[in-house]
């Protein structure tokens, strides 16, 4: 995507109008204007030369926002096009209008309808007063020709903007008034006062400068809070560092960030930030990369680590290599997503845009027809322009063209700023609509590394003892597994014991001589082709191998002795249960997608406490299977690995999680920094609240000129409601105040509060979206659980009863605690898990 910076904007019937202009440009495939920002997005094979000239032509300015080359470490992000430049210019403007509006209402309204004092030169001369007032609101004009240069610009383009609406309830006011003051020097030559003074009524050149003012001060609000939805992105931007200090010839020296080039040594002491992406070649430190993942807990660096952009060291001295620089950092990517995100719009956002595309043409239609029925209906020139005024300045596009826009910026930032990055709007908005979440294990649920977990000594050997020797046996093998062992033995500071005629068994185990005696690591079959009976550690094994651990035996070749059993597992992370229960009691069915065998699936399965497990799937199955379950509902696919991408590229919005591989992390919609499963159910939280903040902006922005509009014409005039030009000006200023200020509440949004989950009622079960009514749950006591697949046997029976929402199942404690959604017997409840032979002896 090409971005642009585009000048001129005023309102979303500006945007709207870039946005048609640019799209009918040849070669451009879609295009997204943000007049948050005043920035454009563009994909297509058009020449920006020509995308320019569309905006031009269109009446408004373009740029190409200026990207840095390959190789370079510039400061990423364009701070400068964010720098709020227009809020001292509406100061200055507010500040010199308010100046003179105090003077004008005072001969106006002060003079004539409170009687306030007067020179004694101007006292009884009204065509003077009239004067000072003409001169007065000109002034006004004049240090707000912002409105009428823009207005009458668009005008002429034929895509009025809110500027329009402005120039012209002011020019009609002013010019009107202007009228009538002639009028009066011709009562005033015939001697007629009663004229005179039925004119000096007529003057609406405080309602020029007061809708002028208001406006500005509208406009005000409007770029202050503005401004604010920007802060997460700006704060980003002022991370990235500024010089980094390179190691030459043996020296340290200070360089500008722009000159270091991948391949470079620099060094980052305590206190400093790390200024590129690198590798970590000598030293050791705690690094806090919170200001990336949202992570507080500073993270131990080692040689052979690897160091990203604008953490901050906060103990130790580290010596790195550069390999990221410029805009392949991570930090500039992070940028470059929250950027692109407040770039692009979402799907909810089009019925405003459309809207915005002909709502300043039907305002000023409808002013005209309003001041041309009063007319009709015998009212005076005065009474009925002030209608068409009303209706002209109380209408606000701009209500409408932000009430998305600025949710999605706050939301992204809020996102950016706890390590969840949206990379679109359209993602944003998607992921709040998810109906399944569909998880990978390894990596995802699990840590992705095996450790040991159950150790099992025999034959009269000490723990100590069979991991030493296992840890000799398994050195030299490399497997993933035998790596889990060789850990666990560094860990407990357990000495290696060299080997001698190592040989590795494909699919069997591996075999060495240690101490003078040949001994065997690996699974029973080969216990058994050596001879050696492993009967009295089988049935552990059995039962490891139930809750989707790996047993590995030990023995002694030479004297045929079964010597331990140690189990290796990919294990649960802490904190996955907990985040697939936030999910499910967010409304979601969580399904856990592996290639593993079914039987390590199923105890996986049930330690985390998903409602359906999908195993022996191959890599390129598991789009297959997303494409399935897309037809049951909204589907998130989350993953971490290459044979991953398919599938989140498949699901309706692609999470990619953790430290992924890059292609994952180009595949995915969102991307969590951190490791955590917890940052799921944070990020379609945040989405959630995000829509629901735009739904709340939409409908003010649409309400308010559903009810505004009609107000200011006059329709509810016989009900005693009526609306001068002044306040219709206020309430106008005031509308995009509101609907940005309440973007900003999102900032306040606690992502990780599982405590409102409870509002979203929709719920996946059975492979169908069904409405959760009034729950209540039971607590079964069972005997006969032994494992965790005993667990999966007995929650799986449970659930599949269509009253049961589901159930917590622990072998440990004997008990199924089951929530339901309708009424079912004990007996029946009593059936289901007796038939999977548990005895059930207690139900409460």
């Amino acid at each position: 995507m090409n971005q642009y910076n585009v000048t001129g904007m005023t309102c979303a019937a500006c945007s709207a109008r870039v946005e048609k202009a640019v799209g009918k440009v040849p070669g451009v495939t879609s295009c997204s204007v943000s007049l948050l920002t005043n920035s454009m997005g563009v994909e297509g094979t058009a020449a920006p030369s020509e995308i320019i000239a569309a905006v031009e032509s269109a009446g408004y300015g373009a740029a190409q926002k200026g990207r840095q080359s390959a190789g370079t470490n510039a400061a990423p992000g364009d701070e400068a096009s964010l720098k709020d430049r227009e809020t001292p210019l509406l100061k200055k403007r507010l500040f010199w209008s308010l100046g003179f509006l105090v003077v004008l209402m005072y001969f106006s309204m002060g003079h004539m309808m409170w009687g306030w004092p007067l020179p004694g030169a101007l006292v009884g001369n009204h065509i003077a007063v009239g004067l000072i007032q003409l001169l007065l609101t000109g002034i006004i004009m004049v240090i707000n020709q912002r409105f009428f240069i823009s207005g009458f610009k668009s005008l002429w383009h034929r895509s009025p903007n809110m500027d329009t609406l402005v120039a012209l309830g002011a020019a009609a006011a002013f010019g009107y008034s202007t009228y009538a003051l002639f009028a009066m020097t011709g009562a005033q030559l015939r001697g007629d006062g009663a004229a005179v003074m039925d004119y000096m009524m007529e003057l609406y050149f405080e309602s020029a400068g007061m809708i002028l003012t208001l406006i500005t001060l509208g406009k005000l609000l409007e770029a202050r809070s503005k401004g604010r939805t920007t802060d997460a992105l700006k704060s980003l931007m002022k991370l990235a560092p500024k010089t980094a200090t390179l190691i030459r010839d043996g020296h340290e020296v200070e360089t500008p960030i722009e000159q270091v080039m991948a391949g470079d040594i620099f060094a980052v002491r305590p206190g400093e930030s790390v200024p590129v992406d690198g590798v970590v070649l000598e030293g050791t430190a705690a690094l806090d990369e919170s200001a990336l993942t949202g992570e507080s807990v500073p993270v131990d660096k080692a040689p052979g680590d690897p160091v990203s952009a604008a953490t901050l060291n906060k103990s130790g001295y580290l010596k790195c290599r550069a390999t990221r620089v410029g805009q392949d950092t991570t930090l500039s990517q992070i940028i470059q997503m929250v950027s692109d995100a407040a770039a692009t719009k979402a799907p909810i956002a089009k019925v405003a845009d459309r809207v915005s595309g002909i709502f300043v043409p039907t305002v000023i239609a409808l002013a005209a027809v309003t001041t041309l029925v009063w007319l009709l209906l015998g009212h005076g020139a005065g009474y009925a322009l002030a209608r068409g005024i009303s209706v002209l300045v109380i209408s606000c596009p701009c209500a409408l063209g932000l009430a998305t826009p600025v949710a999605i910026m706050v939301g992204s930032g809020l996102g950016a700023k706890n390590g969840i990055l949206f990379k679109t709007a359209v993602s944003l908005e998607a992921a709040g609509r998810t109906e399944i979440v569909v998880l990978d294990k390894t990596g995802t649920i699990t840590t992705g590394e095996p450790k040991v977990t159950d150790i099992l000594p025999a034959g009269g050997i000490s723990e100590p003892e069979l991991l030493s020797l296992a840890a000799a046996l398994e050195n030299p093998s490399q497997h993933p597994l035998g790596a889990a062992i060789v850990r666990e033995a560094e860990t407990r500071e357990i000495p290696l014991q060299p080997v001698e005629g190592f040989t590795a068994i494909h699919g069997r185990g591996v075999r060495a001589v240690l101490k003078g005696g040949t001994y065997i690591a690996g699974n029973l079959p080969m216990l058994e082709e050596s001879g050696i009976g492993g009967l009295e550690l089988s049935e552990a094994a059995a039962r490891l191998s139930g809750e989707g651990k790996t047993p590995m035996f030990f023995a002694n070749e030479t004297e045929k002795q079964v010597l331990g059993l140690i189990a290796v597992a990919d294990t649960v992370k802490e904190d996955s249960p907990q985040a697939i229960k936030e999910l499910q009691n967010m409304g979601l069915k969580v399904v856990m997608l592996t290639g593993d065998n079914e039987r390590t699936a199923r105890a996986i399965g049930a330690q985390a406490g998903v409602d359906e497990v999908i195993a022996g799937v191959l890599p390129e199955g598991k789009e297959a299977v997303i494409r399935k379950l897309r037809t049951q509902g909204k589907v998130a696919m989350v993953g971490d690995g290459i044979n991953d991408a398919p599938a989140l590229t498949r699901a309706d919005t692609g999470i990619a999680i953790g430290a992924g591989t890059d292609v994952a992390l180009d595949a995915a919609d969102v991307v969590l920094m951190k490791s955590s499963l917890r940052d799921v159910p944070a990020a379609l939280r945040l989405s959630r609240a995000t829509l629901r903040n735009i739904h709340e902006n939409l409908f003010w922005a649409f309400f308010y000129n559903t009810i505004g509009i009609p107000l200011a014409m006059g329709v509810f005039i016989p009900l005693g409601l009526t609306l001068n030009p002044m306040f219709g000006a206020a309430a106008m200023s005031l509308s995009s105040f509101c609907v940005v200020s309440n973007a900003l509440r999102l900032n306040l949004f606690k992502l990780y509060d599982p405590r409102h989950d409870h509002r979203f009622k929709k719920r996946v079960k059975n492979n169908t979206i069904i409405k959760e009514t009034n729950t209540m749950t039971k607590t079964m006591k069972i005997k006969g659980m032994m494992c965790g697949h005993c667990e999966a046997r007995v929650k799986k029976a449970l659930e599949a009863l269509s009253q049961v929402e589901s159930a917590e199942v622990s072998h440990e404690s004997g008990t199924a605690v089951v929530t339901l959604n309708g009424d079912i017997s004990d007996g029946e409840l009593r059936k289901a898990v007796e038939e999977q032979d548990y005895e059930v002896v207690g139900i409460e």
